[in-house]
């Protein structure tokens, strides 16, 4: 009995180096953002190397690690499917910025987000007005954030711009 009880808590403990499994289902499929959608987004927000970027949804961990190796900034990728978390860091390794990103395997909305000066998103425009609240409560005014392909309903950015056929959009918080 003690030895079924060993096995089936080694069963449910994750091996060393493996991330967890998500906590629940991801609310989008995995779609990465075209890099000169990456590079036009960084832009309009302005980043620089005084920002922390944070990608909400990071996936293969493209946004972070261009917010790095580009403008020097320092970056943190979230993303609740562990598989994309596991591509992210596979990808920093290769890209060698590491000591300036991180990817967390957890949910954007419950996430601490607070350190953010920039906010990068390409969500649902249902899942950019779910978030909303947690961005005008966490973030700082005047955070900057941009949004691949999807608005946030009713609700004037500041800015657009079209990037080979896709939109990308830019508030800064308050959002109203």
């Amino acid at each position: 009995l003690a030895s079924l009880a060993v096995f089936a808590a080694l069963c449910a403990t994750p091996l060393s180096g493996q991330a967890p499994a998500p906590t629940r289902t991801p609310d989008v499929i995995f779609v990465p953002t075209p890099q000169e959608g990456v590079g036009a987004m960084l832009k309009l927000a302005k980043v620089t190397k005084n920002d922390v970027v944070y990608d909400l949804g990071s996936g293969d961990g493209r946004i972070p690690i261009t917010a790095a190796k580009t403008y020097g900034a320092r970056a943190v990728g979230i993303d609740i499917d562990p598989q994309r978390i596991r591509e992210a860091n596979e990808n920093l390794k290769i890209a060698g910025v590491g000591d300036r990103v991180k990817f967390l395997n957890e949910d954007l909305f419950t996430a601490n987000i607070s350190e953010a000066t920039v906010v990068t998103l390409y969500l649902l425009p249902s899942l950019n007005l779910k978030v909303l609240p947690k961005l005008n409560s966490e973030l700082k005014p005047g955070t900057r954030i941009v949004s691949h392909a999807f608005d946030m309903g009713d609700i004037k950015p500041q800015q657009t711009q079209n990037v080979n056929g896709r939109t990308i959009y830019l508030w800064t918080v308050p959002i109203k």
